[in-house]
């Protein structure tokens, strides 16, 4: 085998081995990626509702809340229907401030050790009409 032929056969186990190495550490290291799942506050059709009502998440994913119509809208955990009962917990995930233009939008992201279970949120000025949604953390 010539000399330049055993050069280009090291340097293509090298370069093989090293692409190996590399690509094991990046897969390593790389974090788990987070999902955005997105919530329509009112309904296409004007109905006072979030759309969808429930969404499935896991911990650490985001839902970001789009006010659509019929405004203001704004998003309240219920401080009494927490996996975890914890107060504090509804208060850190809630956005009391009203959005009025469609458009607008705020995002929640839930906690990376977020108690599985079911929150329960509302529409402070249309809790009374029904608009109330769920969002449900998978352990």
């Amino acid at each position: 085998m010539s000399f330049l032929a055993k050069v280009a056969r090291r340097f293509g186990l090298f370069a093989i081995a090293f692409s190996l190495v590399l690509g094991a550490f990046s897969a390593i290291t790389q974090p788990a990626l987070a999902d955005t799942v997105e919530v329509k506050m009112g309904a296409d059709n004007g109905l006072l509702k979030f759309v969808p009502e429930t969404v499935t998440i896991k911990p650490g994913d985001t839902v970001k809340w789009n006010m659509n119509k019929l405004a203001p809208h704004n998003v309240v955990f219920d401080a009494t229907d927490t996996p975890s009962g914890d107060k504090s917990v509804a208060k850190a995930l809630s956005h009391e401030n009203l959005l009025f233009s469609p458009g607008e939008s705020f995002e929640t992201t839930f906690p990376a050790d977020a108690a599985p279970g079911t929150y329960t949120y509302y529409c402070q000025p249309h809790r009374g009409a029904g608009m109330v949604g769920k969002v449900v953390v998978e352990g």
